[in-house]
């Protein structure tokens, strides 16, 4: 079978590629600078220069000096910016090949398929057990709005109608859609609003979650329709952008009040589509009337004409019952199937689409509370400061009143405090379901959980039920080793129960992959992560409380990403696990759920890790103590390596100086800024996960997804401990996922790129010190895991990395070659050409990270 795949990935991508692609270079798209004839043998050059131990400028200079003798600099440059487009097109064909033969390399009807898990189900008599699960169960995919999400909604476009001709090996409607690829920008002259970000976004529910998720939920009914169709959690979506406002001050109310009204359209566009398909099958005298009435109220909303009364979810339901009753009764039940599945997406997707989340900073909600406080006298007692935390809490969580945001007049500051009332106008607009959450980035304790609840009381709620969930986002080392005792803490308070209670004895907390990695490295994180569940698990459970994980993930293992069904499907009994939650975003959007087969794919996966963990007992997913105290002994080996890494006094300059961290500010492919903080000076507390994971990434280095690593298990070796550790590897899920997903990160390193640096006289050491990191790290994944090469036990994934890698290696030493340049023409004061070779690395970003397809 493993043989098969790479057989198939083979003639369905590789071999397809290079005929497309000989068909690309050859398109009449520059006759001038003739890329296309150029291109194979540019890469040529990158492949044999490397191989030599040649610096990027002097392949870049040596191909020039043979095959264009006669350009200038100019010339030159204008050569390297066609290179540059053509790869990022090159890479488009890519990712549409893989699409097209998505279901064929995937094998998506295989092991750990999720119709496989309901037959094996039904097979071990655990079939009212599946069903149980399947009324409670629920995964939630949340779209961010994070800047990585490089290709433009035209290009988008033309990638979906090429996935479609090469999957019909149509050959002459690929070669002009090739040409329209190639006359059509990629880039973004301006940088996009968050609205821009929410409509983009809002493609792939109406194209691609709304059937897909239809789909995978009447999979399910025909096994248990009752149990599925009571369940509105089983698969829903979340929705970021216009609602997260941490460190984007360009999200205010007014942004976020209009994405909601954005997602009731999409939704309700949906709808429409979807009731006037049914009545080319309903078209009986006795439903065709009731389904065309349902037609017009939504087309009254939609084309904003004079509504005779508001749409109401309840007369929907109603009148789809009478319908089917109807059907039933008369008809022989005839497309009863399609009615049905029809009101399935009703009750998941309300009018809401996808709830939409406030997320901010806990400094900027603790800097509007002191403002609130110091403008309402007798708010606070006069000690408050002095309090414990329990006092502080129990002084919070008392609090009432009233505040009017518009009595501030700093801007962030007055955005914070309407955004607690904002909640309850999108609930009243599109239902309950529509934003219910209010994240606490950085979150450092219960303290910042009681102020939020302070806010809510002060600004629009009253003495009301707060009908949202206030939910803390733990990130650092420290907070993630601290979070069981915070929510400890605010569990005690009778007024937080209440809270509570009245959410169903729930308590969504999120963790924070991301800047955890950038903070205690991969391994330090993860493992914090696990332990930190695990705490949450334990007093949430002796609190009567049901704890719901949402993992705040990015795209590659060193953001909590790769394979993330490897993880689910490893997490033991002492981690609550009845929901799964976890962000997805930029280009990972697209390469997870761009096309409906991966979509339904990806999120069947996450629906058969979630079930089968809590209907199977897996000794492989349990720890035991010795695992638990190997794994400590691991992780704090590995981060006292990162510790001193991050530490060292060259880590912040290089990449400041030798890396493309500055220029993610410029691509204009999101609204938020690139770093925390408004200072010239570069602070490592400010850096955002994505620009510093992005930035290892286009060094080709990838540092977060495996530094310390190696150090950590050649430490044991030297210890005598191998075995042990071999041993943990073989017995526990969780140690592999790690090590797999690792494997992952360096299978996309490649240090020859940047081996010139090594003579560098002032990073030439710290260089070595990452090169030998990433050797050992190599060595001992490949040792304990006994394979040969990386990612051996897994085809198709190497073999897509390695065709990228391939893909976009002229790119890349094209953006070093830039680097190197932009240095030299600081030091000689030249301008003009300074800003060439920097508009020059900008734009090398996008194919890189689109190649990649989960690099930041």
């Amino acid at each position: 079978m493993v043989d098969q795949v790479a057989k198939t990935f083979s003639e369905l991508v590789e071999l397809k590629f290079q005929l497309y692609n000989s068909l690309f270079l050859t398109l009449p798209l520059d006759a001038v600078e003739q890329t296309g004839t150029l291109l194979p043998l540019l890469s040529e050059a990158c492949t044999h220069g490397l191989d030599q131990g040649l610096s990027p400028a002097e392949i870049v200079q040596n191909f020039f000096e043979v095959h264009r003798p006669q350009f200038g600099e100019q010339e030159q440059i204008q050569f390297l910016f066609k290179v540059i487009q053509y790869v990022e097109r090159q890479v488009v064909l890519v990712d549409a090949l893989e699409d097209a033969s998505y279901s064929r390399i995937h094998r998506v009807a295989g092991k750990g398929s999720l119709v496989q898990l309901v037959e094996r189900a039904r097979d071990n008599d655990l079939n009212d057990k599946l069903g149980e699960l399947l009324e409670n169960f629920g995964v939630r995919v949340v779209l961010t709005a994070h800047p990585t999400q490089f290709y433009t909604g035209p290009v988008l476009a033309i990638i979906s109608d090429l996935t479609d001709a090469l999957s019909k090996d149509e050959v002459g409607t690929a070669r002009d859609l090739l040409q329209q690829l190639g006359n059509t920008p990629f880039f973004q002259k301006e940088k996009p609003t968050p609205f821009d970000e929410a409509v983009l976004l809002t493609w792939y529910l109406g194209n691609i979650f709304y059937p897909g998720i239809g789909d995978i939920v009447d999979k399910l009914a025909e096994f248990h329709p009752d149990k599925v169709t009571a369940n509105q959690e089983l698969i829903s979506i979340g929705f970021w952008p216009g609602g997260d406002r941490d460190g984007n001050p360009f999200v205010t109310t007014e942004t976020t009040l209009r994405v909601a009204a954005k997602l009731r359209y999409t939704i309700l566009s949906c709808y429409h589509q979807n009731i006037r398909a049914l009545k080319r099958r309903l078209s009986f005298r006795d439903t065709y009337k009731r389904l065309e009435a349902l037609e017009q109220s939504l087309h009254q909303e939609l084309s904003e004409s004079a509504i005779s009364e508001p749409l109401s979810m309840e007369h929907f339901l109603r009148e789809l019952d009478e319908i089917e009753s109807v059907l039933v009764e008369q008809h022989q039940g005839l497309y009863r199937d399609q009615l049905q599945s029809f009101r399935r997406k009703l009750k998941l997707f309300g009018f809401h689409f996808a709830s939409l989340d406030i997320r901010q900073d806990s400094r900027i909600i603790a800097t509007a509370f002191k403002s609130v406080s110091a403008k309402v006298p007798g708010l606070l007692p006069d000690d408050f400061d002095q309090r414990d935390d329990a006092g502080k809490i129990d002084c919070l969580l008392q609090i009432r009143g009233s505040v009017n945001p518009q009595d501030f007049e700093e801007p962030v500051l007055q955005d914070t405090l309407a955004s607690f009332g904002v909640i309850r106008r999108i609930q009243a607009l599109n239902g309950p379901r529509a934003a219910h959450r209010y994240i606490i980035s950085n979150c450092r304790g219960p303290v910042d959980l009681a102020r939020v609840h302070a806010l809510f009381r002060l600004c629009g709620w009253g003495d009301e039920a707060i009908t949202a969930d206030i939910v803390p986002l733990f990130e650092t080392v420290d907070d993630l080793r601290g979070a069981g005792e915070a929510m400890s803490a605010i569990y005690e308070h009778p007024i937080y129960r209440a809270h509570l209670q009245q959410r169903r004895s729930r308590q969504t907390v999120m963790l924070g992959f991301s800047d955890g990695t950038k903070d205690g490295g991969y391994l330090m994180a993860n493992w914090s992560i696990y332990r930190a569940k695990e705490d949450l698990t334990r007093v949430s459970r002796a609190a009567g409380v049901e704890v719901l994980f949402f993992d705040g993930r990015g795209g590659p293992p060193a953001r909590g990403g790769g394979d993330t069904y490897l993880f689910y499907a490893a997490l033991g009994k002492k981690i609550e696990s009845n929901q799964i939650q976890m962000t997805v975003q930029g280009q990972t959007i697209s390469t997870l759920y761009g096309i409906k087969a991966a979509a339904v794919h990806n999120m069947s996966q996450l629906l058969t890790a979630g079930l089968e963990n809590n209907l199977y007992e897996r000794p492989e997913r349990e720890l035991d103590a010795e695992q638990r105290t190997l794994l400590m002994t691991l992780s704090e080996s590995s981060y006292r390596a990162y510790d001193a890494f991050k530490k060292h006094p060259l880590f912040l300059p290089y990449l400041e100086e030798m890396s493309t961290l500055k220029y993610y500010a410029m691509t204009n492919i999101g609204s938020r800024p690139a770093k925390r903080g408004g200072g010239s000076s570069l602070a490592f507390e400010d850096l955002r996960a994505i620009p510093f994971v992005g930035a290892w990434s286009q060094l080709k280095q990838n540092v977060p997804g495996f530094y310390g690593l190696g150090t950590a298990l050649k430490a044991q070796e030297d210890a005598g401990r191998w075995e042990d550790c071999v041993a943990l590897y073989q017995r526990s899920r969780f140690f592999r996922a790690l090590i797999s997903n690792s494997m992952q990160s360096m299978k996309k390193t490649n240090f020859e790129l940047t081996r010139y640096m090594e003579k560098d006289p002032r990073f030439g050491g710290f260089w070595t010190t990452l090169h030998e990191e990433y050797q050992l790290s190599r060595a001992m994944v490949l040792k304990i895991s006994g394979q040969k090469w990386l990612l051996e036990d897994n085809h198709r994934s190497r073999m897509s990395i390695q065709l990228r890698e391939r893909v976009v290696l002229p790119l890349l030493t094209v953006q070093q070659y830039a680097l190197m340049r932009i240095q030299q023409a600081r030091s000689s004061g030249e301008g003009e050409t300074l800003e060439l070779y920097e508009k020059m690395v900008m734009r090398s970003l996008f194919g890189n990270i689109n190649a990649s397809r989960n690099s930041a």
